[in-house]
Formats: C-alpha cells, sequence, structure tokens
C-alpha cells in the first residue's frame, strides 16, 4: 500500500526529525507521503554540514542536489530513493522549484561554518531553510493564501532562531558556536563562554535574548491565524514544537545547558494529536 511504501521511505528520517516525523503523520492521507518526501530531502540536506570533515565534499553533497532537483523538474526520474519521492511529490503538486534551490543555496552558505554576525543574519537562514520548506508543505495542502504564506515567514524564521539554539550544547562540545555575535558582544559573552558550558548570568542573557526573538515571530504569525484557511493547519503543527522549547527553556531560567532541554518531551505526541484535531497553531 501507498502508506506501507511511505513508511519504510520514512523510517530512517523519523530518527533525525522525529518531531517533523510526527508533524507529517498528522497530515492529510492523500498527501502525506509528500510531507514525508520534503522532510526527507530536508534531513538529507540539513545533517551534509555534520557528516562531512571536509567543506569541499559537503559542497559536492549539495551540488548532487542541485543537479536531482533541476533533473526532477525535467522530468528525469530518478533513481535515488529520497529523489524519487520527491519527484512523485512534484508530479503531484506541481511543486515550486525556486523554494527547493533556496534551501539548497541556503545549506551552501552555511557551510562557511561560521557564526552569524547578527540576528537578522539568523534570521534569513530560517527564512531561506525553514520557511521555504514550510511554502512547499503548504503547496503539497493545495493553500494558496498570502497570510498563510506570511504565518510561515515568521514560523520559519522562529525554527531557524530556536534550532540554533536548541543546537548550542551539542555545537559547544564541539568547539563550535553559531550564535549572533552582535547578542553574544552586547551580554559580553565570548565564544568560549559557551564552549565552556558556562551557566553565568550574562550566558543566559544570550539566550533569553534569542529566545524572546523566536516569540515574537510566534505571536506574529499567529495574528494572521483568523484569515488563514483551516487546510494550512498541518504545515504549522511545528508551533507546537517551538512553544515547547521556548517553555522549557523558560522553566530552567534560560540555561541553554539544562539536561532536561536535551530530553524528548513524552507528552509531545499527544499535543500535536490534540492541536491538529482543534485546528489552531
Amino acid at each position: 500500500s501507498a502508506i506501507g511504501r511511505t513508511n519504510t521511505h520514512a523510517i530512517g528520517k523519523e530518527k533525525r526529525d522525529y518531531e517533523g516525523f510526527l508533524c507529517s503523520l498528522l497530515f492529510p492521507e492523500a498527501v502525506r507521503r509528500s510531507a514525508l518526501a520534503l522532510r526527507a530531502f530536508n534531513v538529507e540536506l540539513a545533517q551534509i554540514k555534520d557528516s562531512v570533515s571536509q567543506k569541499t565534499i559537503g559542497l559536492m553533497r549539495l551540488q548532487f542536489w542541485k543537479s536531482a532537483v533541476e533533473d526532477i523538474y525535467r522530468d528525469d526520474h530518478p533513481a535515488q530513493p529520497v529523489s524519487a519521492e520527491l519527484w512523485r511529490a512534484v508530479r503531484k503538486h506541481t511543486l515550486t522549484r525556486r523554494w527547493m534551490l533556496r534551501i539548497i543555496s541556503e545549506r551552501e552558505k552555511d557551510m562557511e561554518d561560521k557564526a552569524y554576525r547578527n540576528l537578522q543574519e539568523l534570521e534569513a537562514y530560517g527564512e531561506n531553510t525553514q520557511s521555504s520548506l514550510l511554502y512547499l508543505l503548504l503547496e503539497t495542502l493545495g493553500v494558496k493564501n498570502i497570510h498563510a504564506d506570511h504565518a510561515a515567514s515568521h514560523i520559519g524564521k522562529a525554527q531557524g532562531i530556536l534550532t540554533c539554539l536548541r543546537a548550542t550544547p551539542y555545537n559547544s562540545s564541539r568547539r563550535k558556536v553559531y550564535l549572533p555575535m552582535d547578542i553574544c558582544m552586547l551580554r559580553g559573552v565570548s565564544q568560549e563562554d559557551f564552549i565552556r558550558g558556562s551557566r553565568d548570568q550574562n550566558v543566559r542573557d544570550v539566550v533569553y535574548d534569542i529566545a524572546s526573538q523566536a516569540h515574537v515571530h510566534l505571536q506574529h504569525a499567529r495574528s494572521f491565524s483568523k484569515n488563514v484557511p483551516h487546510a494550512a493547519m498541518p504545515a504549522f503543527l511545528q508551533t507546537v514544537v517551538l512553544e515547547d522549547y521556548l517553555r522549557r527553556v523558560r522553566k530552567v531560567d534560560f540555561d541553554v545547558f539544562h539536561p532536561s532541554l536535551q530530553k524528548r518531551n513524552p507528552m509531545l505526541p499527544l499535543q500535536l494529536y490534540l492541536r491538529s484535531w482543534k485546528k489552531i497553531y
């Protein structure tokens, strides 16, 4: 069955994008397979940076994906499993090539492996990666609505910011810090403070400033909710995940290194299901 095929295709991705996988399962059955294909494509691109030892190898892999996308739109049926699923999704929903290429281009820029100079750079990263994915998911749902697009833009920015924040303990353990330099400088925090896992007040202040900006984007996204069609809601389930992290980081007073933040929330599947049933984001 189609669901059987979807699941084998998705299972490997579930471990790498557990939350995205859960969100995709709540998409209408007719588009679930396409949603999983887009998330799988996104995961493939997202993990390149961490899985290569040399920048050139990463850029070659991204070039492979660029060519794969071009082939898909030239109607060449690809052999690679994720590309094949993507080909099917593009055929079924006439997905916009520009959004896919934009995700790849942003990942190419990200191979530079430098900290964001300011919050605007981090927001642009969120817009080009996460918001682009949301625009594609809206297309699978058949939603063409300017308010939904505005909401997707803000949700993607919030997700880009929080993904950077959530990855801080992992990145710091590898002596890498990507958090916006302007905020760190403003608070008198050095990259070394993060590398040694400091829980000092000024480090928490940096986390607070960054988390607050993500919260602002979620508020903006909600300001459009009255004009966003119900059909768009599955694409916006990620807001549950973002709120959950914001709630938990607030609870530990913005200590980004607190062990509780590394644990999965066992209630998340239920929270996602309830939100999807209420048709709100």
